[in-house]
């Protein structure tokens, strides 16, 4: 659509009605071909998906609850991804093979493609210990920031055996820290610190401020 009439109109000196009738029409096609421009601009939020990983007991579903929270984000917790047969073997204290962790893994991934595709910002936790298993969730993906959690043995002992109601149990420590690969492209984040101090710390990697 031309953003001029294409109707003779005077612009004679005595022709002030014409022009005004013209200057009208040229501001309302010019207002419509701006609201055009700017209808399918986002004032959104940066797109991201932030995965909090680390051991048992590091304090991910917190944070992530915690900062989902915060940024108005959705999210997803690892747990919920498990198939049962893994759940009852956690509970029989039986540490979890990586052939165990395939489907588990495969089924996060799933959702985080799913929020990729519709250019849905969430925060995701898994525990992502070994190098191979955060690539299962982050290749080929962009926009996507890991989260390290760093804990102690006795901080997560600690933490665990205070915790009721969870499948994981405090005697399965030793195997979560047996399987940690310290990843050397994530933000890492002592787990100690006070859980505001720590989604204040992943805002700011993020470039979203308090």
């Amino acid at each position: 659509m031309p953003l001029i009439p294409t109707r003779n109109v005077s612009f004679s000196s005595g022709a002030g009605g014409a022009r005004r009738v013209f200057v009208a029409a040229a501001i309302r096609l010019v207002s419509r071909g701006a609201t055009r421009l700017t209808a399918g601009v986002s004032t959104a939020s940066p797109f991201h998906l932030v995965v909090i990983m680390g051991v048992a007991g590091s304090g991910k579903s917190t944070i992530g609850r915690l900062l989902a929270d915060s940024l108005g984000w959705a999210y997803f917790e690892a747990d919920d991804f498990h198939p049962p047969e893994n759940i009852a073997k956690m509970s029989r204290g039986v540490p979890l093979t990586d052939a165990d962790r395939e489907p588990w893994l495969r089924a996060i991934r799933d959702r985080m493609d799913d929020c990729a595709g519709r250019r849905r910002p969430a925060v995701f936790t898994c525990s992502a210990l070994k190098a191979s298993y955060r690539r299962v969730l982050t290749a080929g993906l962009g926009d996507v920031v890991v989260v390290h959690l760093s804990a102690d043995p006795a901080l997560v002992e600690e933490r665990l055996r205070a915790r009721s109601g969870h499948f994981m149990k405090a005697d399965m420590v030793r195997s979560q820290f047996a399987a940690l690969e310290q990843p050397a492209d994530a933000l890492t984040i002592d787990a100690r610190n006070p859980p505001a101090e720590i989604v204040a710390s992943i805002r700011a990697k993020i470039g979203i401020a308090p």
